[in-house]
Formats: structure tokens, C-alpha cells, sequence
């Protein structure tokens, strides 16, 4: 079973590295930013499967990066601050926080809520997140999202049916993450396909029409992307 996949996004450094700490003795992996563009960024490398959003992030606003972050996809957030009054709480529940913590805290109470949360969230919403960026290139290849065209790296297109589409993106939000079956058909919202061999015959299909090395078989789990992902203005 994969790890649960935390960004931790906190500009304290030494909050940053105790949380991290703690975390990853938990069981997480961890992601660590410290402002704006760095939690955007650690989005749009791979899955994440909850942030952990500090408020207060220098001149960033926490509460303002987390209606940004529910514009693009429904990952979990559990939103820290210092302020801890009502209409402050209620700031981060408008625009889509899951959860609210002010400090300080326990950071056994911070394990539960957040495991809490992710129960209540399961594997599905972050694993399924379709990437919005216009762009995608991986080993060579391109992906428009906003035309579902699959470029090759020799420029020709590459004919994918909606099914072979879907299961692409699963692996473009979760590059070099092994997969399971059952994590991917949640992903596909098919729920039938996880206990048989659908997966399997579907990421076959997929590299036929791609690369078979593109996606690489993970013995006992399931399996991966082998390429980084990178996005680009169309």
C-alpha cells in the first residue's frame, strides 16, 4: 500500500521541520513548501494526498491559496493558524478548508484530525484529480488536456478511447507513484474493475498505443509511471 502523501506548507522553519518530523515517524511522506508558488508547485508534481496550510505564509495569505487550490481540485486541506476566533475559523470553511487547528496544539490531536480527515476523503478525490494544466509533457510525450490529444514524441497523434484517456491522467496526476489496482480503478470510479483483471487489460491496451516502458509493472503493488511530469503554457 502506498504511503499517504502530506504537503506541508509553513514558512517557520523550525515548526516546518518538527511537524515533518513527527509526520514522517507517522508513517507520511512528506512534502514541504513554504510559500505560494512552492505549494502550487509541489501540486503540480504529483499526487498529494492532504496540505497542511499555515495561515500566516509571510506576505501570503493562506486563506487566499486555499480557495486558489479549490478552484483547480478537491485534495484535502486542514488549514493552521495562531487565530483561532470564530469569524477566523469561518474564513477558512468558505473557501473549502476541510478542517481548521489553531496553534499551539497537540500533535497527537493534529494526527487524529488528520487522519480523520483523510478517512472521510478516501484515496479517491486525490488520486482522481485530473491535472488543469493546458500542457503536459512526459518522456517525450505531450498531452493537451483541454483537446484530449496525445502527442507522440515523433509528433504524430495517438488515438486513445475515453477509458485509455482517463487511466493516462490517472498516471500523469501520479507520476513515478506505484499504484495499486484498486487505487486506480477508484480513480476510474470502477469500483468492478479493482477485484478482476480490467486494470490490467486496460494499462495493456495503453501501452500498445503509447510506450510499454512508459508504464512499468510494480510487482506485488501494481503499477507506476515511470517518467517525471512537467506542464507548459498552451
Amino acid at each position: 500500500m502506498s504511503l499517504h502523501r502530506l504537503l506541508l506548507v509553513e514558512d517557520d522553519a523550525d515548526m516546518a521541520a518538527m511537524l515533518a518530523a513527527y509526520l514522517q515517524r507517522q508513517g507520511f511522506y512528506i512534502t514541504r513548501a513554504d510559500s505560494r508558488d512552492g505549494a502550487l508547485a509541489a501540486l503540480r508534481s504529483g499526487r498529494v494526498d492532504l496540505i497542511l496550510l499555515d495561515v500566516s505564509l509571510g506576505p501570503d495569505n493562506g486563506v487566499q491559496i486555499c480557495a486558489e487550490i479549490r478552484q483547480a481540485q478537491d485534495v484535502p486541506i486542514i488549514m493552521v493558524s495562531a487565530l483561532s476566533a470564530d469569524h477566523q475559523r469561518m474564513a477558512g470553511y468558505e473557501v473549502g478548508a476541510d478542517d481548521y487547528i489553531a496553534k499551539p496544539f497537540n500533535p497527537d490531536l493534529l494526527l487524529a484530525r488528520i487522519r480523520a480527515v483523510l478517512r472521510r476523503a478516501g484515496r479517491a478525490p486525490s488520486l482522481s484529480h485530473r491535472r488543469r494544466d493546458s500542457v503536459l509533457r512526459f518522456a517525450g510525450w505531450r498531452y493537451d488536456a483541454g483537446r484530449d490529444e496525445v502527442t507522440a514524441p515523433g509528433g504524430w497523434q495517438v488515438s486513445l478511447s475515453s477509458r485509455e484517456t482517463a487511466l493516462l491522467r490517472v498516471f500523469l496526476a501520479n507520476p513515478l507513484i506505484p499504484l495499486t489496482r484498486e487505487e486506480i480503478a477508484a480513480a476510474l470510479d470502477d469500483d468492478e474493475a479493482a477485484g478482476g483483471r480490467a486494470i490490467d487489460v486496460l494499462v495493456g491496451r495503453l501501452r500498445q498505443k503509447t510506450d510499454p516502458a512508459l508504464i512499468r509493472t510494480e510487482r506485488g503493488i501494481g503499477y507506476v509511471l515511470s517518467a517525471d511530469v512537467a506542464s507548459e503554457d498552451a
